[in-house]
């Protein structure tokens, strides 16, 4: 486990200058947050979010380095697909990834509402926007990316995991399901990634002052740290751009209101997750 300060986060950010960042969800947030950091240090970003004003007005910010919005709607593949093709057509490729776009929970899964005495089918959109989403986004991504790679070119895809990807919350199964899943679906790219020199990483922030937390559970969590929404994009930038593919596959953790730190891809192997790994090991042995 190693502890990165503030300072540390932008070590290698340089390495962004020129680059085109793909970005969903960025008109407020950690995705606009994160967008305005890539900007500041060179980066041509292509925002893709629902709402467009709010997308725009952050692209208005970061002309100078470059930067373009447009609607997208993460569940809709052609929405995603004419994102990058944009980004693609107006700076010449995809270098950085970040599946930002997600919503809170929706709906009462554990309430189920009839019609005529009988259950009907649960809302998933939470699932489908937070999860489904991300993978069209990483899915295409990945495409792109492999258009244009030259050796030791910078290409990474940084997801947004959560604390709930480690932690169940209460009244919360579809969000903390798909942010488990976040969690195992970068996991399991990683190998693959890792050997075409694409960098992937999960970012997992605890709450923070963002319009995805509603305002009963910011009354809840008064007096409580908060994660700083600056050091989650901080986080986002020095997981794309660590020039050592040892730390690909890594987990990035703001568990509070300090520092970073960053979860090695052996120590997801320890305690109970020891057992596990050599009992799954060896049942294929």
């Amino acid at each position: 486990m190693t502890t990165i300060t503030d300072e540390q986060l932008h070590l290698y950010a340089d390495r962004v200058r020129g680059k085109v960042v793909v970005i969903t969800g960025a008109a407020n947030g950690f995705g606009r947050e994160t967008a305005l950091r890539f900007a500041n240090f060179g980066a041509k970003v292509v925002i893709g979010d629902l709402d467009v004003d709010g997308a725009e007005h952050v692209t208005a910010t970061i002309r100078t380095s470059g930067g373009v919005a447009r609607r997208c709607d993460v569940m809709n593949w052609d929405d995603q697909i004419s994102l990058f093709e944009l980004a693609e057509s107006r700076y010449g490729s995809v270098d950085v990834v970040v599946p930002n776009a997600g919503v809170t929970e929706l709906g009462t899964f554990t309430t189920p509402k009839l019609i005529n005495g009988k259950p009907i089918q649960p809302l998933f959109k939470t699932l489908e926007i937070n999860l489904v989403g991300v993978m069209y986004t990483a899915h295409i991504g990945l495409y792109y990316m492999q258009k244009r790679r030259t050796k030791d070119d910078l290409k990474s895809i940084i997801f947004l995991g959560s604390m709930a990807s480690w932690e169940p919350i209460p009244g919360g199964p579809m969000y903390t399901a798909a942010k488990h899943g976040i969690l195992g679906f970068m996991r399991s790219i990683d190998p693959s990634c890792r050997s075409q020199g694409i960098r992937v990483a999960t970012i997992h922030p605890w709450f923070a002052d963002t319009a995805l937390v509603p305002t009963i559970v910011k009354v809840f969590l008064a007096g409580i740290p908060l994660t700083p929404i600056k050091r989650v994009a901080g986080a986002i930038v020095c997981a794309a751009t660590d020039p050592d593919m040892e730390t690909s596959g890594c987990t990035w953790l703001l568990p509070d209101g300090g520092y970073v730190f960053r979860l090695e891809r052996e120590q997801l192997k320890e305690g109970v997750y020891r057992m596990i790994d050599a009992r799954a090991k060896a049942a294929v042995m």
